[in-house]
């Protein structure tokens, strides 16, 4: 990717606009696969939906404790790139092997370890224990693989190349469904006009479904890895695979404070879904399938996330202050935009998009409820996500740090813990409890944003 010269705002906005589509289709893609996973193995039961759903937020911590890991590589091969030293933004990609290799084995080892206590951590009922424990070791095994997706994924945004991820993304989600069609359901005879086809099956149920992602992780790793290997302007190719700390420890010291803001964030998402568990299957069910429903509308936000980060680094690179507030208020301009319209979307469709993955009435009614109350929260939601990501491009992880973890435990956890398991409401409580985080991380981040301290001594 060539430094970016943006003179004005309408320059700046189809660059943005090109790094992010790419990024929101990913998302979109993946989100798609995560809405037919969920109506795949609905059709199993509003257990096998609960225990699929149980432990999906222990998915999250480790996704986000990796990806906090690439955030100080992306800082730093952005900020290379943007002051034209092209060489250390490929040092960079050297050492990121190396971080791939050692967070890869740890995080396959401590999930194998502890598959059988995760459920029982997580407070999951007694009668689907078993199950999720089975669907979260084989969902695990491949974790080198899908730390591979994460961080060379990162490292080819951080260069511009949005595509890339971008198409392994798709082609991964297109395995995953593919195999959940034969894995999940048993051998069956299905009507095509005037003929019946015998369509073969394994008859796995969720565990089918956990194997099917298994494989297409896999795929998307060493897919990933082949790309990055013949990328031009960041192949480790020849590139030392010993620790350089001139290179790992400014990437360290952006990663650092990140890791902990994401292992923090995402323990309080394992703690909340473990009082959410405790309120029953119905609550459980609803719960997961409102998740799964309300991350489609989160993709804007995220897609936009990784156009501040790129871009913000580029201008600190090139210590260029003005593209950057220029870039701020483009990029703003357009989140809250997208994010109103995605919002309302939301609340319009709820009751239809539930009842896409469940027949329960009581499951439709209540993740109908919580949907609409946090559709009028997106626009919010919007601005931090997009503040934050272009202070992770310039290196500055420690005030989002700070901000997330008390957004999280002060609002979210905290307020649900008294909600429901003292005061002994229900599944609404909770959302409103995490509409508030929403709402604060949005105050802080809005004023760190209006003081100027989020850029200072850029230049």
């Amino acid at each position: 990717m060539k430094r970016i010269k943006e003179n004005d705002n309408l320059t700046m906005l189809p660059i943005i606009l090109a790094l992010a589509w790419p990024t929101m289709l990913e998302q979109l893609m993946h989100t798609a696969v995560q809405y037919i996973d969920t109506a795949m193995v609905g059709t199993l039961g509003t257990q096998a939906t609960a225990a699929v759903g149980a432990t999906s937020t222990v998915n999250w911590l480790i996704g986000s404790t990796i990806s906090a890991i690439s955030v100080g590589f992306l800082a730093y091969i952005a900020q290379s790139i943007g002051a034209g030293h092209e060489q250390q933004a490929k040092k960079a990609a050297g050492q990121a092997v190396i971080a791939v290799l050692i967070v890869g084995i740890f995080f396959t080892v401590l999930t194998v370890g502890v598959s059988s206590k995760v459920p029982v951590w997580m407070r999951v009922d007694v009668a689907i224990q078993e199950m999720a424990a089975r669907y979260f070791l084989v969902l695990y095994l491949p974790m080198l693989f899908r730390c591979a997706s994460i961080i060379f994924g990162t490292l080819l945004r951080a260069v511009g190349d949005t595509k890339t991820p971008m198409w392994v993304g798709g082609a991964v989600n297109l395995i995953n469904i593919v195999l959940n069609f034969f894995l999940i359901y048993p051998t069956r005879m299905i009507d095509v006009g005037e003929k019946v086809w015998r369509i073969p099956g394994a008859g796995l149920g969720i565990e089918g479904a956990a194997l099917a992602s298994a494989i297409a992780y896999t795929s998307g790793g060493i897919a990933i890895t082949y790309k990055l290997w013949r990328h031009k302007q960041i192949s480790p190719r020849g590139q030392s695979l010993r620790p350089d700390w001139n290179v790992l420890k400014p990437c360290l010291r952006i990663a650092f404070p990140n890791m902990l803001q994401r292992f923090a964030t995402s323990l309080g998402y394992v703690a909340f879904a473990s009082m959410i568990n405790s309120l029953g299957g119905i609550a459980t069910a609803a719960h997961t399938i409102a998740n799964t429903v309300e991350s489609a509308f989160y993709i804007p936000g995220w897609g936009m996330q990784t156009a501040a980060a790129t871009l913000a680094g580029n201008a600190w690179g090139a210590m260029d202050k003005d593209r950057l507030q220029r870039l701020a208020r483009v990029i703003l301009f357009l989140e809250v935009g997208l994010m109103v319209v995605s919002g309302g979307l939301l609340f319009i469709f709820a009751p239809q998009l539930v009842m896409l993955f469940s027949k329960d009435q009581e499951v439709i009614t209540l993740g109908t409820t919580v949907l609409k109350m946090v559709a009028i929260s997106e626009p919010f939601y919007g601005v931090p996500i997009v503040i934050e990501g272009m202070m992770q491009g310039i290196g500055k992880t420690v005030a989002p740090f700070i901000y997330n973890v008390v957004g999280m435990w002060g609002a979210r956890i905290l307020g649900t813990f008294v909600c429901t398991q003292m005061l002994g409401f229900g599944l609404i409580s909770a959302w409103g409890c995490m509409i508030a985080h929403n709402m604060l991380l949005f105050v802080l981040f809005a004023v760190q944003y209006a003081s100027g301290k989020w850029k200072a001594q850029s230049v």
